[in-house]
This record gives structure tokens, C-alpha cells and sequence, in this order.
């Protein structure tokens, strides 16, 4: 059997558990109240989404959060008793909170006073700090996760499923947004990181909420509020709606630093403060009774008429709040309230579905897909798909469908249209090359793109004339982000050097030193019988002179001793022969025999005429 999830009451899930109303439906899952046959109570089955069961690396890491959620034990938190997969289905069974949502009572009473929004907080923080006590981190507070009985406890819900939607990396959920983004923490949109600080952070939202009435940030789509979250404060509340203690303005704006580290760094330091400030308030009064005007369906009438507050709770839970009107008040709203619906369902209701819902069906999540397989998606169902504006995303590729209309899950006519917002991809420009610009052209080229202008740094440079733009900070070429400050270099010229000392020194020493500066060495040699082959004998300018980058300087280089022309030395006596040759600065070898008769030269090298440097050696042969 391969049961819908949308098609469970009346049907047995997993062999235990009889399902018998559907209660909600989310983005992620559909809950029901079920009847547990095997312990005979009444639970709360949350039934995963199809695209979810599907994808087995959710269902591991679901199986395992649930596992770890079911330990923990407050109570002020939803308890987790059970969770499996049957049928096709992955279902986990929760503790059944008869009540409704904070959600439903803003929604019904609208701001809170300062008072009743502290008495609600302070049992939301003390399981918070439970679960952060055993490693629990919640990355998905808001006011639908937070349960109020109807005898007046609170609880919070959904411990673990964010982190196990959020850990998977299949395509089957990379488009699920973890955290409604009302509330999502600064860390939370740039990096995906959460810790207690998260939770923290969207407590304090929770509590701006309250007492305003609205969300700190607001735009027209998820990606706009995620960028307020990192880019702009939370406003006090005293700002949005007067009249709202400074204590109850410093408690939001600690909560929601956008730096993780300057928030409080322990839910219980947060408890702790509100407590504190809760002493310092009156009194909550009741929440003002308006049921005497509403014109209820016959559920919500029975359900309005069944909440009855409770006396034997502690003082944090929000039911020493809640007005109750008399037993014989109630009995007659109700009985009024079941008749006007029973006459308006009978004559209206009947045409409203013909006519108006037609069959409905729910909408694919194709979030995180690209337009042709959203599209391929859709047709699976009958639906077809049209695309709608284009945004910008720092985490989307360009093509993925960023968010839909209806939003998934929602009901949509057989056969309709789904509208998606698609991924442009991150923005990003490339800086343009206006190196040897004028800085007002400079400036004119960077004005065209979403940057911004930042300061004038004077450079030297080598190659760009004094007043123009030698470069730009980031550098030309780079690719930026939207509002990036950039920079202009404006050049000086050449920097000046000064010249080292390089007299002396081997031609190639001397050569690196001078290039290391950025001068540019002209060798030029000549005989010294003083200075060494190879060594530098001057330098033009002198050594220490102040000069720009580039600038040539002439190098004096000593090619060794000038040379010499080699005597005539053939039929010279011995004696002769060796005095021409030391005249004129030449060393003598002599190859003779044992016996010299004649005592002349006969033969020499080098011949006569020759030109060898000064000191070299002459060969001569004596007979």
C-alpha cells in the first residue's frame, strides 16, 4: 500500500497508529491527530513530505535527529515519542498539544503588552535552555513552533527536523529553506552556521514581534529580509509602537546583535534578564475576550469554547492571562456560533467549492531546481511553469528557481500556472581597466557600475605619468561585489632612489645592485693598471645622489692594464733580451741547453710585435 500523504485519515500508519484529522500542513510536513492503539492516547503524527521520504539521506539523518530529539525530556518541550517509515511514508509521533500557535493568538490579539510578552517568553527560553543544556540546537524559532494548551502551557515543537532537512545535501532538499527568514540569525544566512546564539537571536525577533506586532525586517522576497538580517540592526521596539519600556528595548537589542559574540552568549543569561525586568513591570492583565464578535465556523467555535485556563500552573505559563467568560456566556456563543455556520456552510458553501476551488492539488516543491527541471517536475502533475522576476542570489546558481507562487505545498488548481522567481546568480562586476586615465574619467567609468567610490591614494610609478591612474584598490580585473569600495591610485612618477655604492665592486655585484633600485646601469671599460679586470672604476652620478626610478647611470669598468707590443728579441744577448722585456712590464721565460756557446736568442713567443697585457710572459730560446 503506498498511501498520500493528504489521503491518511481514517487509515492505520505503520500498524499503530489510527489517523483521525488532519490538523496542519507545512513546508515540510502535513501533522494529523492519531490515536496510538497500542498505548490507547491520542498523538500528533507528522508526516514528512513526498519529496522528503524520497530522498534517503534525509531519511537517515531524520531517523537519527528524532532518536536524539526523543531524549530530550521538559515541559516545555513538545515531546517526541516515536518515529519510523511505513507505507512510503517517514512519520514521527509527537506529544498532542490540544491548543493553537502563538501565531494564532497574535494574530487574535494582535501586540502584546510588555507584560504578557515576557510571562510568554520565559517558558519559550526555559526549554530553549533545557535543549541547549543536553546539545540540542533548535535553527528554526517562530511563532508557529511555539504550542499553547488550552490550559495554558507552553511548549516548544520541531526539536531536530530543521537540523535534518538542513544537513542533507540532495537535491531534494537543497531548495528547503531551514528557518522562516523573518528569523533566521545573521550566521545562519552567510555561512548556514547555528549554535545557542542562533536560537537566541530568534527568540529576540520573537519578542519584537510580540510587542510590535511585526517582524524587525520585511521586503518583497526571502532574500531581501536575509540581507537586512546581516547588513542592518534590529530597531528597538519603542521605535515601531510607543510606549514600550526601555528594559523591553535593551532586552531585544542584546538578543539580536548581529555579531554572534556581542548577543548573550547562554539562553539562561537571556532568561535571567527577563525575569529581572518582568519584576519591574505590573502585573499582565487579561487578554481582551473577542469572541462575542466573531462569526466561527462550528470546530473553531467548540474549539474556542473548550479552552479553559488553569490555576495550578506556574506563574510563567500564559493561562493566569487568558479572560473566560461565564459557563452560560459560552454555552450561548457556542450554540449561536454552530447555527450561523450550519446555515452559511448549508446555502453558501456548497456553490463556493463548485464554482470558485475546483480540484486542487498541492504544489511540487521545485525550489532549488534549475527552470528545465522545474518545469519537467511541474508537467509530471499537470502543472505548467512560468517564469517571473529575476533576482540575484549569493547562493543559487543562475537558472534555480529561488521561491514559487503558490509556495510549495500550497493548493493549486488541476492544470494551473506556478509562477517561480529565478536565480541570476551572485552579483558580481568586474572593475575596467582605467589605468592612464585622468581620475575624473576614472571615476566616470566606476560610476557606471553599482560600486562605490572610495579615496584618491597618491603611488609612485615607473610607467604612468604623474596625475593619472597608475591602478585601483581591489586591483583592474577583479571581480566584486555589489557596493564594493573601490579606490583610485593616482601617480607620482618614478620613485626616487638613491644611488648605492657599487665603486669597486665585480661589474655583475655592481649591475644587481643597481637594477634591484630600479636604475639602469651603462658599462663602459677602459684599461687601469690600478683597479682589477672586471671591477667598477667610477659611477656617474656619484654614489648617494638622489635620483628617479629608471634613470640611467654610466659605469667606468676596468678591463685590467693596457696592452703592451712585445720587442725584438732574435740574436739579443741573454742579458739584452731580459732587460727589453722588463722594460717594458713583460715577464721572461728562458729555454736553454746545457751549453749556450753563443748566448743569443734564436727564437721568441709571442713574435715581435705583438700586443699581450702588461705582466704577461715572453718565451725566449737561447743558443
Amino acid at each position: 500500500m503506498d498511501l498520500q500523504p493528504d489521503a491518511l485519515v481514517g487509515q492505520m500508519v505503520d500498524g499503530r497508529y489510527l489517523v483521525q484529522a488532519k490538523l496542519a500542513r507545512g513546508g515540510m510536513a502535513t501533522v494529523y491527530e492519531a490515536l496510538d492503539v497500542r498505548l490507547d492516547r491520542i498523538v500528533a503524527i507528522k508526516v514528512m513530505h513526498r519529496h522528503l521520504a524520497e530522498d534517503p539521506d534525509f531519511v537517515a539523518r531524520f531517523q537519527r535527529e528524532a532518536r536524539s530529539a526523543a531524549r530530550l525530556a521538559h515541559p516545555h518541550v513538545v515531546g517526541v515519542f516515536d518515529q519510523g517509515s511505513a507505507d512510503g511514508l517517514v512519520y514521527l509521533a509527537m506529544e498532542y498539544v490540544p491548543g493553537r500557535t502563538l501565531r494564532d493568538i497574535m494574530r487574535e490579539f494582535g501586540p502584546l503588552t510588555p507584560e504578557q510578552a515576557l510571562v510568554m517568553l520565559d517558558p519559550i527560553l526555559e526549554g530553549l535552555a533545557a535543549a541547549h543544556a543536553a546539545g540540542f540546537v533548535h535553527r528554526d524559532i517562530k511563532p508557529e513552533n511555539v504550542l499553547v494548551s488550552d490550559d495554558g502551557r507552553v511548549k516548544v515543537a520541531d526539536f531536530g527536523l530543521a537540523r535534518a532537512v538542513a544537513t542533507s545535501n540532495t537535491s531534494a532538499t537543497q531548495g528547503v529553506l531551514i528557518g522562516t527568514v523573518a528569523y533566521l540569525s545573521p550566521e545562519q544566512v552567510e555561512r548556514g552556521e547555528a549554535d545557542e546564539r542562533s536560537d537566541i537571536y530568534a527568540a529576540g525577533i520573537l519578542l519584537f514581534e510580540m510587542v510590535t506586532g511585526q517582524v524587525p525586517h520585511a521586503g518583497d522576497s526571502p532574500l531581501s529580509i536575509a540581507y537586512q538580517h546581516v547588513n542592518q540592526d534590529v530597531p528597538t521596539p519603542s521605535s515601531i509602537l510607543s510606549g514600550i519600556p526601555a528594559d523591553v528595548d535593551a532586552l531585544v537589542i542584546t538578543s539580536t546583535r548581529r555579531n554572534a559574540g556581542q548577543r548573550y552568549q547562554r539562553t539562561n543569561d537571556f532568561l535571567a534578564d527577563v525575569r529581572r525586568v518582568r519584576q519591574t513591570l505590573p502585573a499582565p492583565r487579561p487578554f481582551t475576550d473577542t469572541r462575542a464578535t466573531l462569526v466561527v465556523d462550528a470546530s473553531t467555535a467548540a474549539r474556542l469554547a473548550a479552552g479553559a485556563a488553569s490555576t495550578n500552573n506556574k506563574a510563567v505559563t500564559p493561562s493566569t492571562l487568558m479572560s473566560k467568560p461565564s459557563r452560560k456566556t459560552s454555552r450561548t456563543f457556542v450554540a449561536l456560533a454552530i447555527a450561523v455556520a450550519a446555515v452559511v456552510l448549508a446555502v453558501v458553501g456548497g456553490w463556493f467549492a463548485a464554482h470558485t476551488l475546483g480540484n486542487k492539488v498541492p504544489t511540487p516543491n521545485i525550489v532549488g531546481l534549475n527552470v528545465e527541471a522545474a518545469r519537467t517536475t511541474l508537467a509530471t502533475t499537470g502543472l505548467s511553469l512560468e517564469v517571473g522576476s529575476e533576482q540575484f542570489s549569493e547562493t543559487a546558481p543562475a537558472a534555480a528557481v529561488l521561491a514559487t507562487d503558490p509556495a510549495a505545498g500550497s493548493d493549486i488548481k488541476e492544470n494551473g500556472s506556478v509562477t517561480a522567481t529565478v536565480s541570476k546568480g551572485p552579483e558580481r562586476y568586474t572593475i575596467p581597466n582605467v589605468k592612464g586615465n585622468t581620475p575624473t574619467q576614472a571615476q566616470a567609468a566606476l560610476a557606471a557600475l553599482p560600486i562605490t567610490l572610495g579615496t584618491q591614494t597618491q603611488t609612485f610609478d615607473d610607467n604612468v605619468a604623474t596625475g593619472k591612474v597608475a591602478g585601483t584598490l581591489p586591483a583592474i580585473g577583479s571581480i566584486v561585489k555589489r557596493d564594493t569600495v573601490v579606490n583610485l591610485l593616482i601617480s607620482k612618477g618614478p620613485e626616487p632612489v638613491s644611488i648605492p655604492v657599487v665603486v669597486g665592486k665585480k661589474l655583475v655585484g655592481a649591475t644587481a645592485a643597481l637594477t634591484a633600485v630600479g636604475l639602469n646601469p651603462i658599462v663602459t671599460k677602459e684599461f687601469s693598471e690600478s683597479i682589477d679586470k672586471g671591477r667598477v672604476i667610477s659611477i656617474t652620478p656619484t654614489s648617494g645622489t638622489t635620483v628617479n626610478s629608471g634613470t640611467d647611470v654610466q659605469l667606468r669598468v676596468s678591463d685590467g692594464p693596457p696592452p703592451v707590443v712585445v720587442p725584438q728579441l732574435i740574436d739579443m744577448r741573454r742579458s739584452e733580451a731580459v732587460a727589453a722585456l722588463r722594460k717594458v712590464g713583460l715577464k721572461v721565460r728562458i729555454v736553454a741547453g746545457q751549453a749556450t756557446p753563443l748566448n743569443r736568442v734564436y727564437s721568441q713567443n709571442p713574435a715581435a710585435g705583438t700586443q699581450i697585457p702588461k705582466g704577461s710572459t715572453v718565451t725566449i730560446s737561447v743558443i
